[in-house]
């Protein structure tokens, strides 16, 4: 029979490995790169397809995103929000159990008003982080060691952007472009909102009740109609690996207006 002082031991050393594997987990986390509008089917699909002149399947996919936006918009929806929300910036990081205000409302033509572009063949897909906890980005915010992979675009972009904030260079930076030379072709020009980066004072995640992912919303100006364009969109961080096999940070979809 177990005596009180070895079943206390086995349970300490129980408690041990679970707080190792936690750290463990933390150690190795890396963020998911995740995407809306989801199609209104019980099909997996990665597919976003629409017609601008179908009010149907316009309405279908507004409404997802209506859904998604619902606790950025109206925070006293969400337990625990709506008290505890502050403004950040790069020198009002959040605190205790504060969580940063993340203000989509203004983000024309990605809104609710404007059918989120899909009326007017300028859709507009948002994306958000999963699996953040225990993730601490290495900023690209040095522009004499930005990868040469790195689409050119984004490093001017970091360049302005450093010019006029330093601060401003601590981000998880975000590119979007065609997977393949035909999509890159049809993609057209591509605007994101608010910017084009995940902002240094999200990190660490917290999970604060209440708290929401960070959001940015990828406007394509002018696809190609009547064709599928293959979308790749990447998170830049140092901690963070494209190639195979690990993938990280990398998302893919296909826009098709018919």
């Amino acid at each position: 029979m177990a005596t009180h002082s070895g079943l206390l031991h086995r349970k300490i050393i129980l408690a041990a490995g679970i707080i190792s594997l936690f750290a463990l987990n933390y150690a190795h986390a890396e963020p998911v790169l995740r995407s809306r509008p989801k199609p209104p089917t019980n099909i997996e699909t990665s597919l976003i397809w629409y017609k601008a002149y179908d009010q149907g399947m316009v309405s279908a996919l507004t409404q997802d995103l209506d859904q998604l936006l619902e606790g950025y918009k109206n925070p006293d929806h969400i337990p625990g929000r709506a008290e505890n929300l502050v403004n950040c910036d790069y020198l009002n990081t959040p605190k205790g159990n504060e969580v940063c205000r993340i203000d989509v409302m203004n983000w024309t033509p990605c809104t609710h008003e404007d059918d989120y572009g899909y009326k007017n063949n300028t859709p507009c897909v948002f994306l958000s982080l999963e699996k953040l906890m225990g993730w601490q980005p290495e900023f690209y915010n040095d522009t004499n060691t930005l990868p040469a992979e790195m689409p050119e675009d984004l490093k001017t972009y970091i360049a302005e952007q450093k010019n006029i904030n330093p601060n401003n260079a601590n981000q998880v930076w975000v590119s979007c472009s065609g997977d393949n030379p035909a999509s890159s072709e049809n993609i057209g020009p591509i605007e994101y909102l608010p910017q084009r980066g995940f902002p240094g004072y999200f990190f660490p995640f917290s999970n604060t009740t209440g708290n929401l992912s960070p959001l940015i919303a990828v406007h394509f100006k002018r696809p190609m109609r009547g064709v599928i364009i293959g979308v790749e969109c990447k998170l830049w961080a140092r901690n963070l690996k494209h190639t195979e096999p690990e993938k990280q940070g990398v998302l893919l979809f296909e826009l098709l207006n018919d």
